[in-house]
């Protein structure tokens, strides 16, 4: 169901504490960890603490907490001293999504060419 955490979801396991990550962040509704595979110096993932498939189902789901995973992104961003930063939210295959909880990555601290790859 969605908003509940599913056993299945490596994202619902980091917030549950049962897989480790390299947390930057976290708030009441939030997790910000670093990317294991980081496609730029700073690659951030955040995440919101409730299962939603992606981006799109979050904000239908839960748009008060969609809005605390951008509030995040900036709040990384700043920590994190960059400048500028890209954020991106895959959604389906075709896009990239790997992992089926909702995520924005944070990426900077290197020039970022449009339209991206």
């Amino acid at each position: 169901m969605a908003g509940e955490p599913q056993d299945d979801c490596l994202f619902c396991k980091i917030v549950a504490g049962h897989i480790p990550a390299t947390v930057v962040r976290e708030t009441e509704t939030t997790v910000a960890f670093r990317d294991i595979n980081p496609q730029a110096p700073t690659h951030i993932l955040v995440i919101p603490k409730v299962h939603y498939r992606d981006a799109a189902a979050l904000a239908a789901g839960a748009p008060e907490v969609a809005a605390d995973v951008l509030r995040e992104t900036q709040a990384v961003a700043d920590e994190e001293k960059l400048d500028s930063y890209r954020v991106v939210f895959n959604t389906g295959t075709g896009a990239g999504q790997t992992v089926w909880h909702a995520h924005g990555h944070v990426l900077g601290g290197r020039g970022l060419q449009w339209p991206p790859g």
